[in-house]
């Protein structure tokens, strides 16, 4: 095999792989499509074989193509991580990181989190953006931040839009948890022994479509084909639990909290059901050899794998 060409040649083809499609590769590597389709001939040439096949919607990697993007990933990762490392010994890593946060600091472990980002990286000043995080990924999406929590499976997200979305995020993974149905106090025997088309009936507290609950509460209550009784929407979690609290209606809540709020302040829990999902740290696959975005996920590494959450909290 001749000699390999650079590391741009080794980004191209990976680009090319995740979108299956040379326009919209060049949009991201901002290249023209001429350069593009060069290096990928040039890379196919010095190792001696095709690397993708053309389809009606663009092009497919070959067998040999797709095994040898397992490796450019790792040569990429493996020299983002050098030189993460190297700029981390000499202080250089500088300028600005943007990162959207959801749900309570607490949870996410925002503050030990920020604590080691400064440790390792004193020179990178961060700026914070609260949402929900479905806003928090469509922020990501568009550039707008560089990274965020996301609350939930990607795969949920795409099936409510684009179908790309998880190619083009790097995603991972922090903790696995529950979320529980609370109901008002006093509200036991309305929600006792109840599966969803029942709890449907009840009056519910709604959210932005955009949120973690929307998503999965729709694809729930939409495989049943029911619709919950929505009598009021909130975009914070602090004011569904005050509704809830006040006798207002049904919502969900995470597993910790809603064993917290029964045993502080009596919220009932329905004990027939629940909906499994995750926390994670993301961003934009393109974007994960930034220097800036290989700190802050190495410090959220450091962070979370001290102390796994498999249930949150």
């Amino acid at each position: 095999m001749r000699h390999l060409t650079d590391l741009r040649t080794l980004t191209a083809f990976v680009t090319v792989l995740r979108e299956g499609n040379v326009t919209r590769a060049a949009e991201m590597l901002h290249l023209s499509q001429p350069a593009v389709t060069l290096q990928l001939k040039q890379l196919s040439e010095a190792c001696g074989m095709e690397l993708f096949h053309r389809t009606p919607k663009g092009l497919s990697p070959t067998h040999q193509g797709a095994l040898l993007a397992v490796k450019a990933e790792k040569v990429l990762s493996a020299m983002a991580e050098f030189g993460h490392a190297a700029r981390t010994l000499t202080g250089g890593i500088q300028g600005r990181i943007r990162i959207g946060t959801v749900i309570d600091p607490d949870f996410t472990r925002l503050g030990a989190f920020l604590a080691e980002l400064n440790r390792a990286a004193p020179g990178l000043e961060t700026e914070l953006f609260h949402s929900v995080s479905g806003e928090i990924l469509a922020r990501v999406l568009r550039d707008e931040i560089d990274a965020g929590f996301f609350l939930g499976e990607l795969d949920v997200a795409a099936r409510a839009g684009d179908e790309t979305i998880a190619s083009r995020i790097h995603q991972q993974l922090l903790a696995r948890f529950s979320y529980f149905v609370i109901a008002p106090p006093g509200w036991e025997n309305r929600i006792r022994g109840k599966d969803w088309t029942d709890l449907a009936q009840l009056p519910w507290i709604g959210t932005q479509k955009s949120s973690v609950h929307n998503r999965l509460l729709t694809r729930i209550f939409g495989d049943l084909g029911v619709t919950p009784r929505t009598v009021a929407r909130v975009d914070q979690e602090l004011s569904m639990l005050a509704m809830v609290r006040s006798g207002i209606g049904l919502s969900l809540c995470r597993d910790s909290l809603a064993l917290f709020e029964k045993q502080a302040n009596g919220v009932a829990v329905a004990d027939r059901v629940e909906i499994g999902t995750t926390l994670s740290f993301i961003t934009l696959a393109e974007r994960r050899s930034d220097p800036r975005v290989a700190c802050i996920f190495d410090a959220m590494s450091g962070v979370w794998s001290e102390n796994p959450s498999p249930l949150g909290a």
